[in-house]
């Protein structure tokens, strides 16, 4: 078990098993189907992202670097709150950038259940955690990865 502690950019607590990106994470490209074809698991439709393709990603703590891609990218990630097909929570190794920040903060702020969010998490962070770990977000921003 190790603790990280990162900027909590939406403040909330969960508990999820870990899927993980080590490269950029396109928000539109990885949604897109989930949202347009009714796939409730919200498999991950950008085939540029071998990490996650093909991977459901509903209810997972996303574990990445930073979002790249589309300027829809905040509204991509509300809508997927919206439709209950977001992670649980998303921890960013990096800085989050502006979009992915509003989508999180705008799904906290219309929907009853906030999305937690934290970057700034380090590298380290991103080489010690697998796909399946176990996951817990406090809302200082504390991560503990078991």
């Amino acid at each position: 078990m190790k603790q990280f502690k990162g900027r909590p950019v939406v403040a909330g607590s969960c508990t999820a098993t870990a899927l993980v990106s080590h490269g950029g994470f396109n928000t539109l490209a990885s949604f897109q189907k989930s949202l347009q074809f009714g796939d409730k698991t919200a498999k991950c439709g950008d085939q540029n992202n071998p990490d996650l393709f093909g991977k459901p990603m509903v209810g997972t703590a996303l574990c990445l670097p930073q979002t790249i891609g589309s300027t829809t990218g905040g509204m991509v990630l509300y809508c997927a709150k919206v439709m209950e097909r977001s992670p649980s929570c998303m921890l960013f190794a990096e800085h989050i950038d502006s979009l992915a920040a509003a989508g999180a903060i705008l799904g906290a702020v219309w929907t009853d259940t906030p999305m937690p969010t934290v970057d700034c998490l380090g590298q380290e962070f991103l080489d010690y955690v697998k796909d399946g770990m176990k996951i817990t977000v406090s809302p200082d921003g504390t991560v503990t990865v078991e």
